[in-house]
Formats: structure tokens, sequence, C-alpha cells
């Protein structure tokens, strides 16, 4: 079941001046977000280079220990100031719509609110026909100009169409633009080229985070969405070690964002974070949990984050409920009092949200 509504997302968007940040994690397990480093691999050479410094960073005697060793704002924090959904053990389920269990399916679905199979159905840099949320608030004259977007993967562009949306955004490894930039954002420009990424169309979540949040200090966006996207690369990888360590880094970056939002009187007050991801990865057979894809068993599989401003606090949901992806979307839409077009976005509000 779902959980109810407390409140109207309609009435609460007239009353105050809404501001989102949606934030992805690129392929991040919900195993490790509510269960922590995992046994079987935490120990196993084919994936982790020291052992006894994985141990002792991300090991404890109990499950619960090891979530918050791994993302402590997630568990210390979030826990207090909304909600988590999507462990299964606690049947909580979160899935995708969409067939295709990859990455450019799942930011499809995440952003437009449908799953389109016939269509994005690769992770090919094709400009994506549907119009994604953050171009359909940008076109809302009251959001004009107050939407932007920062990735790590070199596909955001195509992904949210940045041709015909006229959404700016930062992805891969462009610098930031503009005539007004701050001190940091110069030394960023300075210092990414002369970092090496260890893949070619992915640049370091650092750089990005970086971007993204020196963004919100110059220009105040009413609506940023911020993909990180480490996790899936270094599990593609293999390196299990990595994979943790960046987990561990992203959930800091967030509430180094969190943080800034509470302090800043923009953003203070009256903000949702929304956090998610745009895959699941496998299981068993163990190597599986480096990969994704239709072909893998549990890689639909993914979880809900929301906390901020006027959100219920469920801490970890623990009912019997079904979420999906697609719901994100247009609840983001309704938060913002935009009119949802059900022939275009099937997925339906999250009924989840508010406080009186």
């Amino acid at each position: 079941m779902l959980i109810a509504f407390v409140g109207n997302a309609q009435e609460m968007a007239k009353n105050i001046e809404q501001k989102i940040v949606l934030v992805t994690l690129d392929g991040l397990r919900w195993q490790e977000l509510f269960a922590g480093a995992d046994s079987l691999l935490i120990e196993n050479k084919d994936y982790v280079n020291d052992t006894a410094k994985l141990r002792s960073d991300f090991w404890r005697n109990t499950q619960t220990e090891r979530r918050e060793a791994l993302m402590p704002f997630f568990w210390g924090q979030i826990t207090n100031l909304g909600q988590l959904h999507g462990n299964r053990n606690a049947d909580s389920k979160v899935d995708l719509t969409n067939t295709m269990w990859f990455s450019y399916p799942g930011y499809n679905e995440i952003l437009t609110g449908k799953a389109d199979d016939l269509r994005i159905n690769s992770n090919n840099k094709i400009n994506n026909p549907n119009a994604t949320i953050l171009e359909k608030i940008n076109n809302q004259p009251q959001y004009e100009g107050k939407v932007a977007a920062f990735g790590s993967w070199d596909v955001f562009p195509y992904i949210i169409n940045s041709a015909r949306s006229g959404v700016p955004i930062n992805a891969g490894f462009d610098l930031a633009k503009g005539g007004n930039l701050s001190e940091r954002e110069v030394f960023l420009n300075q210092l990414q080229p002369k970092v090496p990424s260890p893949w070619l169309s992915v640049r370091l979540d650092a750089f990005t985070h970086h971007y993204a949040l020196e963004y919100m200090k110059r220009n105040h966006p009413k609506f940023i969405y911020i993909s990180y996207g480490e996790t899936d690369d270094f599990a593609h990888d293999g390196n299990y070690q990595a994979y943790l360590n960046s987990a561990h880094n992203t959930d800091a970056f967030i509430e180094e964002l969190w943080d800034f939002t509470q302090k800043d009187e923009f953003y203070k007050d009256n903000t949702i974070f929304i956090v998610t991801t745009d895959h699941g990865r496998g299981t068993e057979p163990l190597e599986t949990w480096k990969s994704h894809g239709s072909e893998i068993k549990g890689a639909g599989q993914v979880w809900l984050v929301i906390f901020g401003n006027g959100i219920k606090i469920l801490g970890e949901v623990t009912n019997d409920e079904q979420l999906y992806s697609n719901q994100i979307a247009p609840t983001i839409l309704e938060l913002f009092n935009i009119e949802i077009n059900s022939k275009v976005m099937v997925g339906k509000t999250l009924d989840v949200i508010l406080e009186k």
C-alpha cells in the first residue's frame, strides 16, 4: 500500500517559494544503502585491493552499524528529516517501469515520468524526443532561467536535450561558463583538465559536485538536478573498494548541499531534496554486482529518499509498499504547481510527501 498524503502539494507550492534539489547516484544498489558493506564482497580479493582498510572503514557487526558507517548523513540525519524507501527486506519496494535497466532509460523515466523502451533503448548520444521536467519547468515564466543540471556523465546534454530545452547543463568534462565565475569555479576550470579520469565519458564526481554547489551559490536555481556517476563506473570496473568509498563521499556531498541550503536565505526552510538511482545491480551470481541490464536479475530494483521542508518524517519506511521511478517527475511538477499531462506522464504522484 502507499502512505497517504498529509497536506496537499499544490497548496504548499502556492504558499511558499518552492525549491527542489533532485540528486541521483548512478547504479548504487539498495543493498548497500540499507545494509552497508556486503559480507560476500568486502573480503573478496577479486574486487578489493586492501581488505584490512576496507573492513576498518566500513565493516561493523550489524547491518544498522554498517549502513551508518557507509552513509552517515543518510542514517544519522535524513532519518530525522524525511523518508527512505526501497529496503526490500522490510517490504518497501521501489522499481523501474522501463525494462532496459540501464542508465539512459532510467534517467529518462525519472525525468519524464514515463518509460520509453521503443525509443530509449541504448546509452547512445541521441537527443531525447521526450521533454523532461527540467524543460517543462524552465518553460514556465516564473521558473525560466532558474533551472539547471549538472552531471558526471557526458550523455546528459542529450538526455535533457539541451539544444531544444534551453536548460543550462554542465556535464562530462564541461567547464563552468560565464563572465562572473567565482574564484572556485575558475580554479575548477584550471584543475579539471589536469586531473585524468579513469573513464572516457565520466568525470570524477568532485568536479560535478563543486561546479553545482558554486552555481547554486551564484545563481540560486529553483530547481537543480545533480547526477553523480562514480558508483556505477567503479562497479563496472569490479572495484568494490572504490564503489564503497564513492558512495561514502557522495553521502558527504549531499550533506554539504543540505547544509548550504539551510544557511542560504534563498533556500532555507523552503527546499526539498529527492534522491534516487537510475537502476539497480545484480546480486546472484555474485559477479553480477558489477552489472545491470534486462538480463541481470534485480537490476530493476531501486530506492528513493525524500527530505526537507514540509516532508512528513517517516524515517526508514517498513510498510508494505510499492513505488516506481516514474512517480518522481509528476510529483516534482505537482510540488511546483505545474499542470500534469497524464497522456504524456503516466506515473502517479507519490502519496508520501507532506506534513500539514
